[in-house]
C-alpha cells in the first residue's frame, strides 16, 4: 500500500482535504433547485464507497510497505471493522442533523456551532487517545481557527435573513458533538504503524471503506427518516429517486461524494506522519474553504453592510495565523 514518510507531504494532503471538505457541498447547491437534500445524499454516499474501491485497490494494494487492500480486510478483527463502522454510523447521523439545523437556525448560526464544537472536540478526543506534536501550539491554533469560525457567524448573521431557534441551535449542538467524535473511532480501528500492519488491525484505505459502509447502511435508517418527515420543504419518497432523477443530478451527487471521500483518505494516509489530532484539526478548517466560496465565487456578501469586508478580512487572517500553528506544533 501507498504511505508517505514526509511531514511537509502529510500537510499537503491535509490542505486537500480542507479544500474538498470545505467544497463539496457545492455539488449539493447545484442540485438543490431540481433535487431534494435527501435524495442527493443517496447519491453522495454512493460516490464515497465508489471512491473508497478504486483508492483501495489502486494506491491501497500497491507498494511494498503496509498490507493490501483485501489481504488487510480478510485478517481485520470484528472489533476493528466495528469501530470503522461505528464512525461511519456516528458521522451520518452528524452529518445529516447539521444540514437540518441549517435548514432551521439558518447557515450564520449552525454551520460555525456545529463545525467549531467538532473541530475543538475532535482535536481534543484525538490528541488525548494518540498524544502526538507540541500541545500548546497546536491547541493555541485550534483557539485561533475557533475565533475565525466566530467572526464567520458573526459575519454571516449581517446577511442572515432568518432568526435561528432555540431547536436549531440544539440540533446544532448534538451534531457538532458527534462530528467531534467519528474520526477518533476511524483511527482506533487502524494500525498505529502504517508500514507494519498490526495484526487485526486496518489500513487507512479499508478502515474508511469500512467506514463508507458505515454510512450507507446506515443511511436507509436516517435518511429515509429525514425522507418522509423532513425539517423543511416536501417530503419525498424512494419512486422519487428514480423518478425525479436524471442522469445529469445522479452524477452532481455522485461527484459531491467523491469529493468529501478523497477529503477523507488523504487525511488519514497523512495522519501516518502528522498525527491524528493534527490531520483532524487541519481538515476541519473546511469551514474557512467554504467561507471563501460563499464570498468569492457565490458572491453571498455582495450586498452586505458595511463593515462586513473588515469582518471578513479579520476571519482569513485567523484562519491562515491558527493552521500555521497547527501545521508548526509538528515541525
Amino acid at each position: 500500500m501507498y504511505i508517505i514518510q514526509s511531514y511537509s507531504l502529510a500537510v499537503l494532503l491535509c490542505v486537500v482535504t480542507m479544500l474538498c471538505w470545505g467544497s463539496w457541498a457545492n455539488t449539493q447547491k447545484l442540485a438543490s433547485k431540481e433535487w431534494g437534500f435527501p435524495l442527493f445524499y443517496w447519491d453522495y454516499t454512493l460516490g464515497v464507497i465508489i471512491l473508497t474501491l478504486i483508492f483501495g485497490f489502486t494506491l491501497g494494494s500497491s507498494g511494498e510497505s503496509g498490507q493490501a487492500f483485501i489481504p488487510n480486510l480478510a485478517q481485520a478483527s470484528m472489533n476493528a471493522i466495528m469501530l470503522a463502522l461505528l464512525g461511519g454510523v456516528i458521522f451520518n447521523i452528524a452529518n445529516l442533523l447539521l444540514v437540518a439545523a441549517i435548514d432551521i437556525a439558518g447557515m450564520a448560526i449552525a454551520f460555525p456551532i456545529g463545525i467549531g464544537i467538532a473541530l475543538v472536540q475532535g482535536v481534543l478526543v484525538n490528541y488525548m487517545a494518540a498524544p502526538d506534536g507540541n500541545a500548546v501550539l497546536l491547541f493555541a491554533g485550534v483557539g485561533l481557527v475557533t475565533v475565525a469560525i466566530i467572526v464567520d457567524a458573526i459575519a454571516y448573521k449581517r446577511i442572515s435573513q432568518g432568526a435561528a431557534t432555540t431547536k436549531g441551535i440544539l440540533i446544532s449542538v448534538a451534531a457538532g458533538i458527534l462530528m467531534g467524535f467519528f474520526y477518533r473511532f476511524v483511527a482506533a480501528s487502524m494500525s498505529s504503524e502504517f508500514a507494519v500492519i498490526e495484526s487485526g488491525k486496518l489500513t487507512a484505505y479499508t478502515a474508511v471503506f469500512v467506514f463508507a459502509l458505515g454510512i450507507f447502511i446506515s443511511n436507509f435508517l436516517f435518511n429515509t427518516f429525514f425522507m418522509y418527515k423532513p425539517i423543511s420543504g416536501s417530503k419525498v419518497t424512494y419512486k422519487d429517486y428514480f423518478k425525479q432523477g436524471t442522469p445529469k443530478l445522479h452524477l452532481i451527487g455522485i461527484l459531491g461524494g467523491i469529493i468529501w471521500c478523497i477529503g477523507m483518505l488523504l487525511n488519514m494516509i497523512a495522519a501516518g506522519e502528522a498525527g491524528f489530532a493534527i490531520s483532524y484539526g487541519l481538515g476541519q478548517g473546511a469551514t474557512m474553504v467554504a467561507a471563501i466560496w460563499g464570498v468569492f465565487i457565490w458572491k453571498e456578501f455582495k450586498n452586505a453592510p458595511k463593515g462586513t469586508n473588515g469582518l471578513i478580512a479579520l476571519m482569513f487572517l485567523l484562519f491562515a495565523a491558527g493552521i500555521g500553528l497547527i501545521i508548526m506544533a509538528k515541525v
